[in-house]
């Protein structure tokens, strides 16, 4: 998510989550969004909410940020409006969004602030960039890029509009930087194009392609392939079930219904007229892929005729998931293709080499690098400074940072920061993060917990009788009776001796003192740190 504030107007361009990884050491949390107190304590100057492109990263907040910052129209292009209008779905307790569908290459107008937008290319159709005017000139925002491009030559299509765009007086340009390590040009999705078409012609068993639902173009290639070659398809996965279902909504696709089939009827065809289009290439246990490479799918076996590509690269975090998959399908004996021995997958992002030949083409004052990682930034700064861009004129910025550009001259970055406390979706609940909570559900998970429930006489203090254990996660009791013995007999004397002159006899008091007294035994005792409950009932 970026701010574009001006004296009158606020502008907010996109709005998505972020996945949680084992690094966010948030067990049970389901997505992280963007903080927006920024933009609730000044709702009443946002005027629109534009949306560069339908990917979750940019569109999955919106259900749960929309009633913070006062439901502000959305502005975007047809296929990021059914995504966002069928997620909306998921959610039929908010109010209706304010969708306002507009082509890319037009303008409109917020308050006083005019927007203008332009084409360009993504790994989805309908991807636009953002001009928005100031009376000092434009700030570019890219949203995700890569360029169009033959062998390091940019296309004439392509081309003329990065320059029509260089013709204005651009102030700032914000440019994404996802891909700013990696020198040169990225691959071209027209090699994957190619080469997968020519994976699915020459195949003589089944063909399962997993891939990210969100590669709508290279979907709609296979299909089309698949329908020129007289070939079944079969999607596994709702994300892409959902995606293909739009895709044909917004006329992107059109092809002959019976090209698809169900996985119920793979058996009716022959082998080599089949090809699965498959979620799961980043190893989520339960995605259909990992399910046919485990023996769990219900109508799919994998057998040695059958070719599987992972047409997708390894996102960092998911390494260990991906290897396991790829274990679990080699054991089938399958034929395995992946991007690293074949051309069957390119980013949707562009190298270093697209965004100085961008930076060039159009001609800002000042850079702000994008998206990505501190390090991808800092790659992205260093790439337009060896090629001439002025040093003091690019600034790198952290999440909440507020960058202020006066009289279109002097760019700065104010000691005062937007508030960045991340924002946790909880099954229903949405939240700043409840560091007690999370803190409890990892010891759970590292250690588990020790119950201690124990019946005390309210008017001695005596224990009524040997008190209950439940362990979880800890260690097994049957086999540790010597352990549970001594924790028994350190319970009782810790409970009598807590509540031998303590008159009223405070329960809750002993509880505090007994979890401490049993917590530092089993620690030394087996070098765990498990929850302890203790649970004292007063009779």
């Amino acid at each position: 998510m970026n701010i574009i504030e001006t004296k009158d107007d606020i502008i907010v361009i996109d709005a998505g989550f972020q996945f949680v990884s084992e690094g966010s050491k948030a067990p049970g949390i389901d997505y992280i969004l963007p903080n927006t107190q920024y933009l609730e304590e000044r709702k009443h100057k946002i005027r629109a909410l534009v949306i560069t492109h339908g990917h979750l990263d940019h569109i999955g907040a919106i259900p749960f940020i929309m009633e913070r910052i006062g439901n502000p129209p959305i502005y975007t292009q047809y296929l990021t409006s059914l995504m966002v209008m069928k997620r909306q779905e998921e959610f039929p307790q908010l109010d209706p969004v304010d969708m306002h569908v507009i082509k890319e290459g037009e303008s409109f107008t917020v308050g006083k602030t005019h927007i203008k937008t332009f084409p360009v290319t993504h790994s989805i159709p309908d991807a636009m960039g953002v001009c928005v005017e100031t009376k000092h000139g434009d700030v570019v925002i890219t949203g995700d890029i890569k360029l169009v491009h033959e062998d390091g030559e940019v296309v004439v299509e392509e081309r003329a509009s990065w320059e029509k765009v260089g013709l204005n007086n651009n102030l700032a340009l914000l440019c994404d930087s996802t891909n700013a390590d990696r020198a040169g040009f990225s691959a071209s999705e027209r090699l994957v194009f190619d080469t997968l078409e020519e994976i699915i012609k020459n195949s003589t068993g089944r063909l399962i392609i997993g891939t990210f639902a969100s590669q709508f173009d290279r979907l709609i290639s296979i299909i089309k392939t698949c329908e020129a070659m007289g070939k079944k398809v079969i999607m596994e996965g709702r994300s892409i079930k959902t995606n293909i279902e739009i895709a044909l909504q917004a006329k992107l696709l059109e092809v002959d219904p019976k090209v698809f089939i169900t996985a119920h009827d793979i058996n009716n065809y022959p082998a080599d007229k089949i090809v699965v289009l498959s979620t799961g290439a980043q190893g989520e246990e339960f995605a259909a892929l990992m399910r046919m490479a485990t023996d769990k799918h219900k109508f799919i076996t994998l057998t040695e005729r059958d070719t599987i590509v992972l047409s997708s690269s390894v996102i960092p975090g998911n390494e260990i998931a991906v290897q396991k998959l790829k274990d679990n399908i080699y054991r089938k004996d399958v034929k395995v293709v992946n991007y690293q021995g074949s051309h069957v997958h390119s980013s949707g992002h562009g190298n270093a080499g697209e965004l100085v030949w961008i930076h060039q083409a159009i001609k800002p004052k000042f850079l702000i690098p994008v998206h990505g990682h501190h390090y991808h930034l800092k790659n992205h700064m260093w790439a337009a400074v060896e090629n001439g861009f002025p040093r003091d004129n690019v600034a790198v910025c952290d999440n909440g940072n507020i960058l202020e550009i006066t009289n279109g001259t002097e760019m700065k970055k104010l000691s005062v920061s937007a508030p960045v406390e991340s924002v946790l979706v909880d099954g229903f609940t949405v939240g700043a993060r409840q560091e007690v909570v999370l803190r409890d559900r990892l010891s759970l998970a590292e250690d588990g917990m020790f119950v201690i429930i124990a019946t005390v006489n309210a008017k001695t203090g005596k224990l009524r009788k040997s008190p209950d254990i439940i362990s979880r996660g800890f260690v097994y009791l049957r086999e540790n009776q010597q352990l549970l013995s001594e924790a028994r007999v350190l319970i009782k004397k810790t409970v009598e001796k807590q509540t031998e002159r303590m008159n009223p006899i405070d329960l809750e008091l002993v509880k505090d003192d007994l979890a401490d007294v049993v917590s530092g035994f089993l620690l030394q005792k087996t070098q765990k740190n498990p929850m302890v409950i203790p649970v004292l009932i007063g009779v």
